[in-house]
């Protein structure tokens, strides 16, 4: 067994504080708009802009309100993974855990591809060896992690920076004299899209919206959780849904071609309203949020398989800690190594799983709300959000309903993505058989 972590670094560790910890949140959801400029050509910049300003209020608000009520109840390392145990028993804990941890080895994998694609707005080359690089980003970003909470929480506020500069930047040189919409360019060509386009589009800013309950993981790692995730996380989201629908805007006072927008990402977009410098400026942003995306990700999963190996449903080995900085470092290397195979997939593909796998996850946190309200109405709860059990139903519901008409929509035609949605639901089956295999190990 590994000696305990000494009192000097577990006071260390609970050092996050709400600064820090906006900045991971920002890159934990988001990371910028970067990921964004599909929807416009596949649904119009009317109907982008109405999906980026209806989906949070179905999809992410009821997240972010259950996020705050149950991280409020128990504020440790493992989040979502103990809540769900708490609530439903360890099955299904153990099924949390596990969709989870698959969801966020295909959600790391895509943000290695992001970077390499706006690294070629400088080095064209780039794209002749784009595996190695991305391996490169992996081990790079896992080497941060290896370091502690506090540098990635102060990397990610660096980061955090480096995106919102240029798009700063960008929105005053668009809206400079006022708004406007041309009826060119963005705004033309899109009458009554398909509803595969739809249901793409609607994936789209699912995943761009998705992730709020990641922080958890290491709520155990945080200076005074409960305010500290209550105040970073409503910035947090101010600063999303503000930057996606003023980019959306800002694109609207262009006549660019939709279809560039989507091909060669927002340095285009910079190139048309500020030159090539500014296309510059939001090419390095790109790549930043890239990195942030991938630290802030890789510090909430790999706090997830120590939980689990905690309560003997992984390997005893996923227990190890670094004595010194208190970081879970088996588990970063193990995510490391997985997502280093998996940087090779389409990013359509690779979206399409992440947000099946993530959606059933997250309705069984869901289920916990509404079974541990019931279970323990007089159980303290900081935050607490104001509805009954019937009114948490009715909540779950509006994300379960903008879910349901993605995936719809999706299987409405056959198309080169049903086989990601058939990957996504093998993966999802295979919970049971990795269950069975932790029960044989031994009691937990």
């Amino acid at each position: 067994m590994d000696p305990p972590v000494n009192a000097t670094v577990q006071a260390r560790r609970r050092y996050l504080r709400p600064a820090a910890l906006t900045a991971v949140i920002f890159f934990s959801v988001s990371g910028g708009p970067y990921g964004l400029e599909p929807v416009i050509n596949l649904v119009g910049a009317q109907n982008a802009l109405l999906l980026v300003l209806i989906t949070p209020l179905l999809w992410a608000v009821p997240v972010i309100l259950m996020v705050l009520e149950l991280n409020g109840m128990m504020p440790r390392n493992g989040g979502y993974y103990q809540w769900v145990k708490t609530g439903l028993g360890p099955m299904w804990g153990f099924f949390e855990g596990w969709w989870t941890w698959l969801y966020m080895f295909v959600d790391l994998a895509i943000y290695p591809v992001l970077f390499v694609e706006y690294t070629t707005f400088f080095f064209p080359e780039v794209s002749a060896i784009r595996y190695p690089v991305c391996l490169a980003i992996v081990w790079l970003c896992a080497g941060l992690n290896l370091l502690g909470i506090l540098p990635v929480g102060r990397s990610s506020v660096a980061f955090g920076s480096a995106v919102m500069f240029p798009f700063v930047l960008l929105f005053v040189v668009a809206f400079r004299n006022g708004l406007s919409v041309h009826p060119a360019g963005m705004m033309a060509g899109h009458g009554s899209p398909a509803i595969s386009a739809v249901g793409m589009g609607l994936f789209v800013v699912m995943w761009n919206y998705l992730g709020w309950d990641n922080s958890s993981t290491f709520a155990g790692e945080v200076d005074r959780p409960v305010r500290s995730y209550l105040v970073s996380i409503a910035w947090a989201f101010g600063l999303i849904l503000g930057t996606y629908a003023l980019s959306i805007l800002a694109a609207m006072q262009t006549e660019m071609d939709p279809a560039t927008l989507e091909r060669e990402g927002f340095p285009s977009l910079g190139v048309q309203i500020g030159g090539r410098s500014m296309a510059g400026l939001l090419a390095a942003g790109g790549m930043a949020s890239a990195l942030g995306l991938f630290v802030a990700n890789l510090l909430s999963v790999s706090r997830l398989p120590k939980a689990m190996s905690d309560d003997g449903c992984l390997p005893s080995f996923f227990r190890k800690v670094d004595r010194r900085r208190g970081t879970p470092y088996v588990s970063i290397i193990a995510c490391a190594s997985v997502v280093s195979g998996m940087v090779l997939w389409h990013f359509e593909d690779l979206l399409i799983i992440d947000v099946v796998l993530y959606g059933c996850a997250l309705f069984l946190e869901f289920f916990a709300l509404v079974t541990l309200r019931r279970r323990q109405p007089g159980g303290e709860r900081p935050f607490r959000i104001p509805l009954s059990p019937k009114g948490l139903i009715a909540m779950t519901c509006l994300p379960a309903l903008c879910f349901l008409a993605g995936i719809a929509a999706l299987a409405a035609n056959e198309s080169i993505h049903t086989d990601a949605l058939v990957f996504a639901a093998a993966s999802l089956c295979t919970a049971p058989v990795a269950w069975r295999a932790a029960r044989q190990r031994g009691p937990g």
